[in-house]
């Protein structure tokens, strides 16, 4: 097993708030045995949900003061194997299930503003996305971030990393990225390099609660900036930082680098978006899915009503989050 036990401290520290906010949110240390998917989840009606959202985002963005902020370590399930190492400027964790039928892979993108490096709430969406698509290996990344550096160092990273995985051996059918937030940016970005550099396409694209415009003008962006209960003016360190992001530093709003919402993008994987009917992101999710419609690219795109910004991931325990969890699983064992 190799670890990078310095560059691994390093980037937890930089995750700062957000692996502490994920702490918070019951999303530590995993221990044995791995998740399975739930038959159903919390199903509460309108009123309730969002009182529910918004009691649990509260303690989370506002803690209390004697609030635990130590971040725990990660531990992998009993029977996986779990490696930490360096690609160039960045550090990948990978995760191996032997027990796993398939030889899919997961290649997780994770999210956070372009700001926040991996932090053990992802791991642990890593390992549920494993099991929803009963992958042999997953890789996490990650990425460098702004405001230290900004675009194409996210990029650069992924594609390190994405070429690291094809070089071991790895069918790039067989791979399905997974993308939130802005790791759904950066998934979008990843795909349109490939394609530009006649580079083969992973299986699948996983784009959940996606970022896929710098502009701010958006009416979603205002409508909801009070119901987004993850993303919004609950959370003003990440809702600042939407409104002014660091990683597009000299860049325009609308430039497809950092836009992928005004790329072509003809050629791309199938792709399945999801998006809450109250997030910030709702408007440029549905632009997307008839962008990729129009361009030819096979996209599916679920709406589930009432619910914020990346929502599966602080909310795993909601009947729309099991929801979206069984619509990744039937939409990759469709694709691959």
């Amino acid at each position: 097993m190799k670890t990078n036990i310095k560059g691994r401290l390093a980037r937890l520290l930089a995750a700062g708030i957000f692996s502490a906010w994920l702490t918070a949110a019951g999303m530590t240390a995993w221990a044995a045995p791995a998740w399975s998917l739930p038959d159903s989840g919390l199903q509460l009606d309108a009123a309730a949900k969002q009182a529910y959202v918004q009691e649990k985002m509260g303690k989370i963005f506002r803690p209390a003061a004697n609030t635990p902020t130590a971040v725990k370590p990660f531990t992998a399930p009993d029977g996986w194997q779990y490696e930490s190492y360096d690609i160039g400027s960045c550090n990948v964790e990978k995760l191996v299930n032997p027990q796993a039928k398939t030889n899919r892979v997961v290649l997780q993108l994770h999210g956070g503003g372009y700001i926040n490096g991996l932090g053990n709430g992802h791991r642990a969406l890593g390992v549920k996305q494993m099991v929803l698509t009963n992958a042999r290996k997953a890789y996490l990344v990650d990425y460098r971030t702004a405001p230290a550096h900004t675009y194409p160092a996210a990029l650069d990273d992924a594609v390190q990393a994405y070429e690291d995985i094809l070089a071991q051996g790895n069918a790039p059918q067989d791979i399905v990225v997974f993308g939130d937030s802005a790791g759904g940016n950066l998934a979008l970005a990843l795909s349109l390099y490939l394609r530009e550099h006649n580079k083969p396409q992973p299986g699948a694209l996983i784009l959940i609660s996606p970022w896929t415009t710098f502009e701010t003008n958006l009416p979603s962006r205002k409508n909801n900036a009070d119901r987004d209960l993850i993303l919004g003016k609950i959370n003003p360190r990440m809702y600042n930082e939407v409104a002014k992001p660091s990683y597009g530093k000299g860049l325009a709003a609308k430039d497809a680098r950092i836009s992928p919402l005004y790329a072509n993008l003809q050629g791309l994987p199938p792709m399945l978006i999801q998006a809450g009917g109250y997030e910030m992101f709702l408007d440029e999710s549905v632009a997307l899915a008839k962008k990729a419609a129009a361009d030819g690219t096979v996209v599916t795109l679920t709406v589930y009503p009432g619910m914020s910004h990346d929502f599966a991931l602080l909310l795993p325990e909601l009947k729309d989050s099991i929801d979206s969890f069984k619509e990744i699983r039937d939409f990759v064992n469709l694709h691959l």
